[in-house]
């Protein structure tokens, strides 16, 4: 899909931007390969690891109040690099089903609203799955039967597929299916009655990094200000579709011009930066967290290194 930039998106004015939730949103961190990591981090940064791996993984959100309206998220984190006296989390590729949200996220032509991130239209395809009550085989549940409580789930929650495809044009390519659980229990109880089914109030900033883009070759730090209630849940499953094999037809010009092979160029590298996001998506997921009533304010990004000797591919 192409994004145009003929002028700023209608609902985003100055910042700091607001953005709620309250459907369960869910931040995964997964153990990513440092070789894999290092593909997306600019040169400046030097990657937190150990043994040959960084914490990478995503962010799950569904906001239904935002200056875009309502829509989905998908934030791929590639790694964390070292800020001292901190660190920050890398966004590798941004998934929205928003035209707004995307251009925004891009770049969309003033100081006080460039993003920096590599934001790209997405298709969210959302299938609720109930799990089948069955009879658990302990002591207390047959007491539980004798005297007539009912049936036990074997799962207390709902599951949920989530299908991610990303939208080029007409095209569109799938990159994934998480499954997540989604807490059911919680949401039919007034949020007063809830409290504690759905963890303790907290608040919390986490600094990021973004730009280095093809449309935004500056290299910016912001923050993200969250109030939410959060507890550690399973972690969501991943899955991605078997790749095609490509044509043996494909025909291919005797004597390429040099159009031709920058094309082929570029979207090789956009097919590999692609293949490498969804290799994060499928790493090893080692803590899944569940924010609830989520509050997210993001600040004005800052300018941290303008462009300069950066090289910049394509993302």
């Amino acid at each position: 899909m192409e994004v145009k930039e003929a002028k700023p998106p209608s609902g985003y004015g100055k910042p700091p931007w607001e953005f709620k939730g309250r459907q369960d949103a869910l931040y995964q961190l997964h153990l990513v390969k440092s070789e894999t990591a290092r593909a997306f981090i600019p040169k400046e940064f030097k990657l937190v690891e150990a043994f040959g791996y960084t914490l990478g993984g995503f962010f799950l959100a569904s906001y239904d109040d935002s200056p875009a309206g309502i829509f989905d998220e998908l934030v791929v984190i590639a790694g964390i690099v070292w800020n001292p006296p901190t660190s920050c989390a890398w966004a590798a590729r941004v998934l929205v089903n928003s035209d707004e949200a995307c251009v925004h996220g891009r770049k969309v032509g003033s100081s006080l609203m460039d993003v920096g991130l590599p934001s790209q239209v997405a298709r969210f395809s959302k299938q609720r799955i109930t799990p089948i009550a069955r009879q658990s085989e302990n002591n207390s549940n047959r007491f539980l039967r004798m005297i007539g409580v009912g049936t036990v789930l074997s799962h207390p929650k709902n599951c949920l597929d989530i299908q991610v495809s990303e939208i080029n044009g007409t095209s569109a390519t799938d990159i994934c299916t998480i499954n997540v659980g989604t807490a059911a229990l919680a949401k039919a109880v007034p949020e007063l009655n809830s409290n504690k089914l759905i963890g303790p109030v907290i608040k919390m900033s986490l600094p990021s990094f973004s730009g280095r883009t093809e449309y935004y070759p500056h290299l910016l730090k912001y923050s993200c200000q969250i109030e939410c209630r959060i507890r550690a849940v399973r972690p969501a499953k991943v899955s991605v579709p078997s790749v095609a094999p490509k044509s043996a037809t494909e025909q291919f010009p005797e004597t390429p011009s040099s159009k031709f092979v920058d094309s082929i160029i570029s979207r090789d590298l956009v097919q590999n930066k692609r293949n490498l996001s969804i290799s994060v998506l499928l790493s090893k997921p080692i803590l899944a967290l569940e924010f609830n009533c989520l509050k997210m304010q993001v600040e004005a990004p800052t300018i941290v290194c303008p462009w300069s000797e950066y090289t910049f591919r394509a993302v």
